[in-house]
């Protein structure tokens, strides 16, 4: 039996967290025998003989603050506990010193900074990374949404290919998303042609569909003002960043609501809308379809038709 640990630290993903459990419960059903026995600890939680040690945090962490206080990290490597991070839990790895020479993902908006602040460790742009080169294996997820595909990609090692294709097929994915597709902004794949304030402000964008940014926060936070973040938006993608926005958060809706086992409320929820009535008025305006409708029709291939959203209101809105 494996232990497993899970700490959600305050901001990060409760969805992830949960994802997490409910996949390990999921993974026991189809074993002979269960594997995993799944522990929800505090940070401060005095150190266990547990196999995994999974650590949920949001992206905006103070390194060397009061966030590492507590986290047993160093004594957990020093065991052999397999490592797993979703969004900023690959920082505190950084700043506890144990991703010396070692791979980890992070959003695009964070790479510059991290890659100066730890020049030691291998900053990747993706989804997920597993990093098995030494004990403790390193795993980490840069998205909520891919980490049910890190799972999945790490079952498919440790327990075999077929545990893992029946995972999936448990969970409602038709195939394992494959090492090819783990790359950041498939929906921008010449992103890096692109101007890299707008690439910038893509990635802050992707990294928060669950709790929408106002149009004057992104811009502040990647160097520019409304004015020139509008004018970017215009002349590479001719969209306002407010309907940008939408339309990536109605695209991740609609991948949940086709490939997650989640309540329609949920999906809306995950994905920045304030309610129901709410998500599936903004859903219907787009596909012409509500989620419902939706959830009904038979699963579609991965690649969907851009949607068209109708310009926001004048009013700012960040629901």
């Amino acid at each position: 039996m494996q232990r497993i640990a899970i700490c959600l630290l305050p901001g990060g993903s409760a969805l992830a967290a949960h994802a997490l459990a409910e996949l390990l419960e999921g993974a026991n059903a189809l074993l002979a025998e269960p594997r995993f026995q799944v522990e929800w600890v505090a940070p401060d939680t005095p150190l266990r003989d547990w196999s995994q040690y999974w650590l949920v945090a949001p992206w905006r962490l103070l390194l060397g603050s009061e966030a590492l206080q507590g986290l047993p990290l160093q004594a957990l490597a020093a065991q052999g506990c397999l490592l797993g991070a979703v969004e900023g839990g690959s920082m505190l790895w950084a700043a506890a010193g144990l991703l010396q020479d070692r791979r980890a993902v992070c959003t695009d908006w964070l790479l510059a900074p991290l890659q100066q602040q730890h020049p030691g460790s291998v900053w990747k742009r993706g989804l997920w990374e597993i990093d098995g080169s030494r004990t403790p294996p390193l795993l980490s997820c840069a998205r909520p949404l891919a980490l049910p595909d890190l799972l999945l990609a790490w079952l498919a090692r440790t327990e075999g290919e077929a545990l893992a294709q029946q995972l999936a097929a448990r969970i409602g994915l038709s195939v394992l998303r494959g090492d090819a597709e783990r790359v950041l902004g498939e929906q921008h794949s010449d992103a890096r042609h692109m101007p890299p304030r707008l690439a910038e402000a893509l990635a802050l964008m992707h990294a928060n569909l669950g709790e929408p940014l106002p149009t004057e926060d992104v811009a502040r936070l990647v160097g520019l003002s409304r004015r020139q973040l509008e004018r970017l938006f215009k002349q590479h993608l001719d969209s306002l960043p407010s309907r940008h926005y939408l339309e990536l958060r109605l695209q991740r809706a609609r991948e949940l609501l086709q490939r997650s086992g989640q309540s329609i409320l949920q999906v809306g929820l995950s994905c920045g809308f304030s309610s129901g009535a709410h998500f599936s008025n903004a859903y219907k305006a787009a596909f012409g379809h509500t989620p419902r409708d939706e959830r009904a029709r038979p699963l579609k291939p991965a690649v969907t038709p851009q949607a068209h959203v109708p310009a926001p209101p004048a009013s700012r809105h960040t629901g």
